[in-house]
Order: structure tokens, then sequence, then C-alpha cells
């Protein structure tokens, strides 16, 4: 008989937890949730005030039946599952499946896994909390009446196969919107003057200031001619104002701002972030990963006074408390901080290392003196002109927290440098070096990045902590969204230089355009965009969405009940399903282009069965109409008649060698050339499927045999014996299998190659 049993979600969890707890404990892990709505009607009973129907998965049943043993052969059994609704609900689900007592099974929590906070929750064992259970119950069941009663609209109205969600489809709609607010963009050029004047000191010695103009000009034409008045103008320092200024850290991270700035300055995903963060938290490491408190403890607080004093002087601590902006914050809950603050780094992954350094500075910066800095701002007066000059210095009088930590901005270049500028007098009569008047265009807002999503969907007030990952990973899968980098294009901008007396003139070239890991929108999830807003208003608004998310919050604090919750929003949603289904039109995103210039036939864009398609005429008796699948980067609501005319161009003959055909065309995984029933890729950025050559082509098609003759070893049938980037290994049937270290894989034979197959299909299939 087991004195105590502990039950945690993970192994890692529970492997860092025995550690600590003594021999008179047994931990043991549930692997995650052990029980899920039904699959089959719905998993939910409507007409018995929306009671659930719970099973225990296929995959979870060995794990209950080991945890059923193990409690049945225990004293005590303490559920110690995490801390926010998902892990109650999970406590709830584990203490129904062992047939526990809720009232009696000892619920235990901790922020930090550390051995005096695992001490003090043993000695404070609670009950779970139904509250807390029910606003995940709640939000569970609502998502699935969402998400089995709006699919099969969808299967009808659009396209098989595709789903819908309560935050997903809200966050589609972000990414939609942003992308039509860049389609209609229309960018402005204008000419922004800035000046080196030169100054002078009563030693002899010259300093530059750089300074920009109050005014930007419209055309080319005014720039010049503001630039003629320059070039006679007489300069002096119209005022020189000097302000001492602060700036004060940010508060220490929530689940939502470590997303945002571990993107920012490591580069992580999402997904990403929130993998690395769980396995700190579990190591115990960090504190709990899914928060959006920016409270820390009175024993965070001293710590990090301590170590602050330690490494840099009482000069740099600042003890602050900071106060939750997001609604609906959990007070109770800490902010992501190091379990232990007086270790600046841990051991791990690359990647643990990296994320716990980050949280490490921001939790220490955000207890860590403001930084003093001065400012200062000279106007420089024209003697023929109104126009302005303004510069902008700042100092940094004492770095504070800076020091350790600096927060990032989601601006595409960041902020701009500022000059230190030298003590100047008002009246102080300037020369300039040079006068520039650049050519610049406005920008068009920017696109989301994941990080700037999860920023947006929390202001809203849409979504919590635990949901900001799935959602961004789930909108992917679907196809509605997708993560991408585009190259951008080239335009030419007009550079105008005053200097020696004389106005030169000059262009440069910039790239426009370029986007590096943001979130572009797809046909697919446009369309299926546009029928939700048309149809249900209420499930793709933001405000309702808030709405709910705070009606969860007070199911949670025990005001209001979650029938009643569900009732109030089911009957209205149900009616809306059935009106929707009535209607005998589909959503395919249809739009006539025009008609062919010289057949006269109508062409047209549309969503068909396997993706965006052009289509040239129409179906008729005699007729067929011809279609051409629209390539990576074309929407079908931007997409032109001349764009859609070049889709028909391809595939391309482009001449025979060794009386075989080559084609070029572009497909599934882009544009290639065909020949002999083979396909060879083109080279990304340097060969287009509309002008390749017939000799670029055979170029592309050596290249790749050469390099495929020097990847086998062995050919037995169709049992490939390859030279990989990791060493030889076994191909059957696109299978890959491990050659075993040692082995010599010039000299296996086809047994030799069937056994190992045989060997490492065994090793998957048991674990």
């Amino acid at each position: 008989m087991v004195e105590n049993l502990v039950i945690v979600e993970s192994p890692a969890k529970a492997k860092t937890i025995e550690k600590f707890l003594g021999k008179d404990f047994k931990v043991v892990s549930s692997f995650g949730h052990i029980r899920d709505l039904a699959k089959k009607n719905l998993g939910i009973d409507i007409g018995n005030n929306f009671a659930p129907d719970y099973e225990i998965p296929g995959e979870k049943t060995k794990v209950v039946g080991e945890l059923r043993k193990a409690a049945a052969s225990s004293k005590n059994i303490w559920i110690a599952s995490d801390e926010d609704r998902e892990g109650e609900a999970i406590a709830w689900h584990l203490a129904s499946v062992l047939n526990l007592d809720p009232g009696e099974t000892k619920r235990i929590v901790f922020h930090e896994i550390t051995k005096e906070a695992i001490a003090e929750a043993v000695k404070n064992p609670r009950t779970i909390d139904m509250n807390l259970v029910n606003s995940q119950q709640a939000r569970r069941i609502l998502d699935r009446l969402v998400g089995f009663e709006i699919s099969p609209v969808l299967w009808k109205k659009v396209q098989p196969s595709l789903s819908a969600g309560r935050v997903q489809s809200v966050a589609v709609r972000l990414i939609v919107d942003r992308e039509r607010e860049i389609i209609s963009f229309q960018p402005e050029s204008s000419f922004r003057v800035t000046a080196v004047f030169i100054i002078s000191s009563e030693k002899g010695e010259a300093s530059s200031l750089r300074a920009e103009a109050s005014k930007r000009f419209r055309t080319e034409k005014e720039a010049q001619e503001f630039l003629s008045l320059c070039m006679n103008a007489m300069y002096t320092v119209g005022s020189v104002s000097v302000k001492p200024g602060t700036r004060s850290p940010a508060p220490p991270f929530t689940t939502s701002t470590l997303q945002q700035e571990a993107y920012r300055k490591l580069g992580f995903s999402v997904a990403q972030t929130m993998a690395v963060a769980q396995k700190l938290y579990e190591a115990g490491k960090i504190t709990y990963m899914r928060t959006d408190s920016t409270n820390l403890s009175n024993l965070a607080l001293s710590r990090s006074r301590e170590v602050i004093t330690s490494e840099f002087g009482a000069k740099y601590s600042k003890t602050r408390q900071y106060k939750t902006k997001s609604k609906g914050a959990q007070e109770a809950h800490e902010a992501i901080r190091p379990a232990y603050i007086d270790n600046p780094s841990v051991q791990g992954s690359q990647n643990e290392k990296r994320l716990y350094e980050l949280i490490w500075k921001r939790t220490l910066a955000s207890q860590m003196a403001d930084a003093e800095i001065e400012k200062t701002t000279i106007t420089i007066d024209m003697n023929n002109s109104p126009v302005t000059f303004a510069a902008n210095g700042e100092v940094i009088k004492f770095d504070g927290f800076l020091r350790v930590y600096t927060e990032s901005t989601d601006q595409e270049n960041g902020d701009e440098e500022r000059d230190v500028i030298p003590p100047l007098k008002k009246g102080t009569r300037l020369g300039y070096d040079n006068i520039t008047a650049a050519q610049k265009y406005t920008a068009p807002p920017p696109r989301y990045t994941e990080a700037s999503l999860v920023k947006k969907l929390e202001e809203l007030g849409i979504g919590r902590p635990s949901t900001y990952a799935p959602t961004i990973s789930t909108i992917q899968n679907r196809g509605y969204v997708s993560r991408e980098d585009r190259p951008g294009e080239k335009r030419q901008l007009k550079i105008l230089t005053l200097s020696g007396g004389k106005i030169s003139s000059a262009s440069k070239s910039e790239l426009a355009g370029k986007e590096k890991s943001k979130l572009f929108p797809q046909d697919i999830g446009m369309i299926v965009n546009d029928f939700l807003t048309e149809n249900f208003s209420d499930i793709v608004d933001y405000n309702f969405t808030a709405e709910v998310e705070e009606q969860f919050d007070e199911i949670a604090l025990g005001s209001m009940k979650w029938t009643d919750m569900i009732r109030k929003f089911y009957s209205p949603f149900h009616d809306t399903v059935t009106k929707t289904l009535e209607k005998r039109e589909r959503k395919t995103g249809v739009r006539v282009l025009g008609n062919h210039p010289e057949t006269g036939e109508q062409v047209t864009v549309k969503m068909g069965r396997f993706g965006p398609v052009a289509q040239i005429g129409e179906a008729g008796k005699d007729e067929k109409p011809r279609f051409a699948s629209l390539s990576k980067n074309q929407l079908l609501e931007t997409i032109t008649l001349e764009e859609a005319l070049d889709l028909f161009k391809l595939p391309r003959s482009l001449g025979s060698h060794d009386d075989a055909e080559m084609v070029a065309g572009t497909g599934k995984f882009g544009p290639y050339v065909r020949y002999k029933s083979k396909f060879y890729s083109l080279k990304k950025g340097i060969d287009d499927p509309y002008t390749v050559t017939a000799e670029r082509a055979l170029e592309i098609i050596r290249e790749k045999t050469e390099s495929d003759n020097k990847k086998l070893i062995s050919d037995f049938d169709g049992i490939l014996v390859l030279n990989g980037r990791y060493g030889p290994y076994i191909s059957r049937d696109k299978q890959n299998y491990r050659i075993p270290k040692g082995t010599d894989a010039a000299k296996l034979t086809k047994d030799d190659c069937l056994k190992i197959i045989e060997s490492n299909d065994k090793s998957k299939k048991s674990k």
C-alpha cells in the first residue's frame, strides 16, 4: 500500500516533483487530459440542459487503467494538475474516472516547481474548484457546438472538409481585414528634406548636426524649389530646449508578452515559445507559463532586490508591483519569472537557455531603477522661408534598467537612433554641409506576425493565455492562413542633393513590400471569412467574442451558471444555422475578370475542388471550359485578366531531347521541367517556367541526374540504398529506414535490406 499518490499532467513534471517529496510519495502522470466530449452524436445532450457526454479516448485506456490500479493501492490521493482552468478540469475528470470524492480529494497547486512551493502546497491542500471546472466546461461545450453546427454548413455551402471555430474564425477575420486594407491602400510619394549643418567652436573645431525640415514636399518640383531657397538662406538657431526625462522598464512577462518578445528577439513562433517554456516549467526553472498576471510574489521581489544590489549596487534597485491591464486577468497568479532569480542561466537545450535568459533579464529589469535621460530639441530658422529644421538628441545620464534589458517593438525598423547634440545657444549662426530631399512612399498597414496577432487578440479581449498558440497553429493547419516570406519588388526613388552651392539629381532603388514570417490569408480563408461574416456575424464579431470570454470569467468566479450562458447563446445560434442551410446559393468566390482578347470567351476565377482556379469559357453542349491553377502568391480578389491568361501558357513545350518531350509547368511544389515522366524543379529566383529555354532545361536535368547517381549506392527492385545528408539509408515506397552504425552500405544485399526494414518497422510499432 502506497502512503501518498500524487497525480500530475506530464512525466517530466512528475520526475521533478518526486525529487522534492521524498519516499512517502509516489508521483505518476495522467499524460494530459484523460477524458473528452464523445465524438459521436455531438457529445452534448442539448435537451437535457446541455449535459456533456464524456468518454475516455482509446489512446488513454491504458493510462487510465494504470491510474486506477495505483489509486486502489494508495491511502491518500493528491491531484497536482496545473493551476489554470484546464488543469482544474483535468483534476475533476481524474476524480470522476477514479471514483474519488471531489469533496475529499486533496487538490494542490503551485506556481513553480520548487521544494518550498511544493511543501507549501502539501501543507495547504484544497478541494476541486467547481467554478473553474464549469468555466472550462462552458468553453469546451460552446466551442463544440459552434464547430459541429457550422462545419456541416461550410461543407454544403462552400467546400467539404472545412471547419469553423469561435476564436479561430475571429483570428482569420483580423488577418483578412488587414489584407484588404493593404489591397486598397494607395501609396503616396513625398520628399523628406534632411540637412547636415556645420557648427564651428571658438577653438576652431567643427562638428556636425543632423536636422529634418518641418515640411514634406509632394512633388520633385516643389522639393527642387525649396533646395534653391536653401542654397542662399542664412541659418540661425531659433530655440534650444533641454529637458530631463526618464524611461521605465516593462513589466515581467505574461504569456502574451513572452510570445511577442520571444518572436521579436529570438525568432520563435508562438507554438515554439510555449513548448520551450513548458519544458523550463516542468524542470522547475521558471514559474507557470500560462498566465495573464504581471504580479510577482513577495519572495521574488526580495530576491530580485538582493541580486540587483549585489550585482549593480543599491542605486539600480527599485521594487515595483505592476497592475495587470488585460481583461479578465487572474491576479492570484504570478507573472512568468525564474524559479530562482539568482540563477542567470540554466542547463538545457540552446533554445531553453535563450528563452530562460530572456525571462531572467526581463524579470530583473522590471525591478530596476528608471533610466535617466536628457532630451535636447533644437529648431533652426531660415531667413527666406517659414520652413524650419528640427534636431532631436538624447543622452543617457543613468542607464538604470537599460543595463540589463531593452524591450523590442513591432516596428519594422525599430526606433530611429537619436543623435548627441553639441551645446548650442539661441541665435547661433550655422552653415550647411549638404541638404538632401529624398523621395519616400507611405507604407500600407503591416501584415500580422504571429506575435502581433497575439497582441491584437489580447487587446480585443479575445481568447486567454492557453488559447493563443493553438489558435494560431489551427488557422495555419487548416490552410486558411499561411506564414510566408515575400521578396518584395524594387522601385526607383529620386534623390536631390544640395552641396557646394549646386543641386544634383540621382536615383536609388529600394525594396518595397519585403515580408518576413508574416501571416497571409489564403483564398479559402477569405471565402470562409466572408461566408461567416454574412451568415454568422456574431461568431466573427470582435465584441461578441470578447463578451463570451468575460462570461467564462464570471462562471469561474461563481457569479453565472454555465448552463444559462450556453442556453442564451445556443437558441438564436441554432436558428441561424437552420436558416443558412435553407439558402440555395453556394459561396465559391467566383469573379469575372473579362473576356479572352482573341476568342471572346468569358474569363473567371473561383475556388475549385482542389484550390483556386482560372477558367476560360463555360460548360455547354459542345464546349468544355479550360482550367488553370492560380500560382502560390496569387489571390482570387486581386488577380488581373492578364495574369489569369498567363496561367494558360503552361504547361509549355520546350522541344524534344532523345525522342522525349521536355515540358515546363508549375505544380503543387512550384515550377518544374517534366522529362520522361520525371519532374525536375526549377531554381527559385533564377528560372521562370514562362521563359526557361530548352538549353537551360537540359542543364537542370543533367545536374539532377548526376546528383541522383552520386546519391544511389544500390537498387534492389525498388529497395534503394542511398547516400543522405546524415549518411547512408534505405528507402522503399517513400519510407526511409536507418542503417545500423558500423554497417558498410555498399556491401548490403537485398536480404540485408529487408531485415533492416523489418527491424525498423517493429521498433516503430513498439514505440
